[in-house]
């Protein structure tokens, strides 16, 4: 069971485990907004509602601007495991422009490849290829993509994910 961590805006902070969310919550240092009541969690003070959702009651200064880092786990979730040469099922990526030619490792330069556009490709540039791509590669966007953990969300967290989108 895992629970979404609110800043004190509102601002989806990070996803952490319902143990630690309930810590949070009897040292008074966040309430409770969404719960589980089916599976209330007994202790020796009492029962405790599962929370689902949290609230902190200070809030938590996030620095600068969060960049997400360019992993090939991540180009591949951000181009759907769709090829960005012909749309059918990546399992690799591709620079856009080669490695050789100095091109670097960003998201603006990376894309989801099938291995047989991969392969066919292989050391030239599109336009040289004469392809297209079919998506303007960029980095991801969202609260799915700053906080951690959300790329399994529970029903209950979609209304503050959607603020923070």
């Amino acid at each position: 069971m895992r629970t979404l961590v609110l800043n004190a805006g509102y601002e989806p902070l990070a996803v952490v485990s319902f143990k630690r969310a309930l810590v949070l919550v009897m040292n008074e240092k966040a309430t409770v907004i969404e719960h589980i009541p089916e599976d209330p969690v007994w202790g020796t003070g009492g029962s405790y509602d599962r929370p689902a959702v949290i609230l902190l009651t200070r809030y938590v200064r996030v620095p600068g601007g969060r960049t997400i880092p360019v992993t090939r786990r991540g180009v591949l979730r951000r181009d759907a495991h769709r090829c960005g040469y012909c749309g059918r099922s990546a399992s690799t990526i591709d620079h856009i422009l080669p490695r050789s030619r100095g091109g670097a490792d960003s998201w603006e330069n990376l894309v989801a490849c099938c291995l047989k556009c991969n392969n066919l490709k292989s050391d030239r540039t599109p336009q040289e290829m004469g392809w297209e791509l079919r998506l303007t590669p960029g980095a991801p966007r969202g609260a799915q993509w700053t906080v951690r953990g959300t790329d399994r969300t529970d029903p209950s967290w979609e209304p503050y994910l959607a603020l923070a989108a």
